[in-house]
């Protein structure tokens, strides 16, 4: 398969699969995305997990913090999270996501990229929790970072998007069961990140 590396004027790769992917630039202002990426970085619970890799315990590269609905508890990364209480600011954007994703999530997993050296390595998620063909709702305040995905079967398959500030990516179909996403480290000086993937656990 042709691999599409190159960028439109939008930011994203030609040929965007578009039933995997659907993206809304500036769904949230300027003004509204600053006061949401610094109220996120002052309040939220951050912990930097430790995982498995290569026989032994290492930090993950950025930091989390689980929140939602009472006994959503969620595993990923071998760990059981029991999540936090919603605050005012997350229920705000979930209420503005949940009509246009269709979808009435009860869990937000939130991650902190401090800097160009955080990032989050190949993944899926796919885990049983999430039913099949999860729809996961992903909103981004703060520094733009380029989001990657590739095809499980055919690593030639490859898309990427710059995630950027105040922007809310639908991912849906069969992205989390045939392909896998990342967000690379980068070379260049990058400012905070704070991204909230908002799911369904059954």
């Amino acid at each position: 398969m042709e691999q599409l590396s190159f960028f439109e004027p939008s930011g994203q790769s030609v040929g965007l699969p578009v039933d995997l992917l659907e993206y809304h630039a500036g769904f949230f202002n300027a003004a509204e995305s600053h006061t949401f990426l610094d109220t996120f970085i002052n309040t939220i619970p951050w912990m930097q997990e430790d995982i498995p890799m290569y026989g032994k315990l290492v930090k993950t590269p950025r930091l989390t913090a689980w929140f939602g609905d009472r006994n959503k508890e969620y595993i990923f990364s071998g760990t059981k999270h029991y999540p936090n209480l919603w605050t005012p600011e997350l229920i705000q954007i979930k209420e503005r996501i949940e009509t246009l994703a269709g979808v009435k999530f009860n869990s937000i997993l939130l991650n902190y990229y401090r800097d160009a050296n955080d990032s989050v390595a190949w993944h899926s998620d796919d885990e049983y929790e999430l039913g099949v063909n999860p729809i996961i709702a992903s909103v981004s305040f703060g520094q733009a970072r380029r989001f990657d995905i590739r095809h499980k079967q055919d690593c030639d398959r490859k898309y990427s998007i710059y995630l950027e500030n105040g922007s809310l990516l639908i991912m849906k179909g069969d992205l989390q069961h045939n392909w896998v996403h990342q967000i690379p480290k980068s070379t260049k000086p990058l400012k905070a990140r704070v991204n909230l993937t908002f799911r369904v656990i059954y």
